[in-house]
């Protein structure tokens, strides 16, 4: 992904996307309203039409006009074409269902007040059906193209972030996590000497705040993300009168306690508001929903997989018949508990003793040790690697409570070793055999990358992500990315 390609903001927000996207409804308004016109008087679908109340399309265009000219304004006032970086799918069919239910509201009553006795009342609601189908239909598919374009690198804001400390890692987790919502981060700036000489992951350390004129001129810049705690009120002022005279957007994340806002609760004491945290730990029937999914699937899984691990078992000691089928390793679990993992053997018996040695060889970064085309794999070893098959013995790890389906990649004790005070947070829930790092590189990634998708992974938790995670995977398995 080349830098040259990274290049001007996206077409998320651009006046061209927002006069096409009100073009393109306005089309598809019209559009649904003819159809709804054949369903009712053409085909008479549910009730028929007394040849007395028959009316001519003709008749309706007035209707038709007004009803656009209401939608559109029901949508803008829905937001649905403002600044779209960051909505939701979900968002947007909440906002077309929304402003057509207003919308049609006030059509339906100009209508009665008019010719309550030859109009329809029926075609508005089929037109309103349609056009609900037709918008949500038209807005997946130009989400789906533009997340396309983005994880490619085509069209992404290129964007600053001013400050490494928690909130800006917490930027960071979410593109990396998120790389369709367009953003390209050039890098950071802080002026702690370490944090601000030291890159995390892809993310480069471009140095301190005083570089900010230099650094937007030299990468670019398109956007400035501040996030600097809130005891920096002054120099956050001047980073903002700095981004106005370089005539570039600045936002900031506000650190209210460096709280994020799906943990914070508002109520209120006789109108007084009050603020109260949600626990980060998962609630105790979501942990019991997930645990039973956990050992249905994993359960499901070792039976009907068993025979593959039967033939897996017996090409293993075929190939290397001097050393165990399985190979045990301690790991870090949940809140820092040491488990035995177990996977196939795909590397020689002594691979363990030979790691000193290949030292030179290795390509990962941080506490981590990868060698793409690691010598000491066996020729089995590799086609388990390949497609991820040395990791089914995982399952009784699950089984067993150690694991889950899905979580942070299961850490060696050497690499925990290593780790800097915000990289534990990801050791608060149970790791997965797959997770956010299975599905976004997986060997490809920094060890930084990884620790970033497994804190976001623990801060964004649900079901539906879990539920996600499996789909992708499978996938990413079949087409073996990034392993090895």
């Amino acid at each position: 992904m080349g830098i040259d390609i990274m290049r001007r903001s996206s077409p998320w927000g651009t006046v061209g996307l927002r006069v096409a996207l009100v073009i393109g409804d306005a089309l598809l308004i019209n559009a649904a309203f003819g159809l709804a016109y054949i369903i009712r008087y053409h085909w008479q679908w549910f009730r028929a039409v007394d040849p007395a109340y028959y009316t001519d399309f003709s008749a309706y265009i007035p209707f038709a006009l007004l009803l656009t000219g209401l939608l559109i304004a029901a949508y803008a006032m829905e937001g649905l074409y403002g600044d779209q970086r960051g909505r939701r799918v979900w968002d947007d069919l909440y906002g077309i269902l929304n402003g057509t239910t207003t919308g049609l509201g006030v059509t339906i009553i100009v209508v009665f007040f008019w010719r309550p006795l030859f109009y329809s009342r029926l075609i508005f609601v089929y037109t309103a059906v349609l056009v609900v189908l037709f918008l949500s239909l038209e807005r997946i598919l130009l989400r789906a193209v533009l997340t396309y374009l983005h994880r490619r690198g085509i069209g992404v804001s290129r964007v600053l972030i001013v400050g490494a400390g928690e909130l800006g890692r917490m930027v960071m987790r979410n593109v990396v996590a998120n790389p369709g919502l367009g953003y390209y981060i050039v890098g950071f700036l802080d002026d702690n000497p370490t944090k601000g000489s030291t890159d995390i992951g892809r993310f480069r350390a471009l140095g301190p705040v005083d570089r900010l004129a230099d650094v937007v001129q030299a990468e670019h810049v398109d956007e400035v993300i501040i996030a600097l705690p809130w005891q920096y009120y002054r120099r956050i002022m001047r980073v903002m009168t700095e981004c106005e005279r370089l005539h570039v957007r600045a936002r900031i994340v506000p650190d209210l306690f460096q709280l994020q806002l799906g943990r914070v609760e508002v109520n209120s004491l006789n109108g007084v508001p009050l603020l109260s945290l949600r626990e980060v730990a998962f609630p105790r029937h979501q942990r019991l929903i997930k645990r039973v999914m956990d050992v249905t699937l994993a359960t499901t899984a070792l039976i009907l997989l068993s025979p593959l691990m039967g033939l897996i078992a017996l090409a293993i000691k075929v190939d290397s018949p001097n050393g165990p089928i399985l190979f045990r390793q301690v790991r870090v679990g949940k809140d820092g508990r040491h488990f035995y993992l177990y996977k196939f053997r795909s590397m020689v018996p002594e691979a363990e003793t030979l790691k000193p040695r290949l030292a030179a060889l290795n390509e990962a970064d941080g506490p981590l040790f990868k060698i793409r085309n690691d010598p000491r794999l066996t020729r089995v070893g590799r086609i388990l690697r390949r497609f991820s098959l040395d990791e089914l013995p995982q399952f009784f790890n699950v089984v067993r409570g150690d694991m889950s389906l899905v979580g942070p990649r299961p850490a060696l004790p050497e690499e925990v070793a290593h780790y800097e005070p915000w990289h534990k947070k990801r050791l608060t829930v149970l790791p997965g055999i797959t997770g956010l790092w299975q599905i976004s590189g997986r060997s490809d990634l920094t060890f930084d990358e990884m620790m970033l998708l497994d804190i976001y992974y623990v801060e964004h938790w649900s079901l539906l992500l879990d539920l996600r995670i499996l789909l992708l995977t499978i996938p990413k398995v079949i087409l073996g990315e990034g392993a090895y």
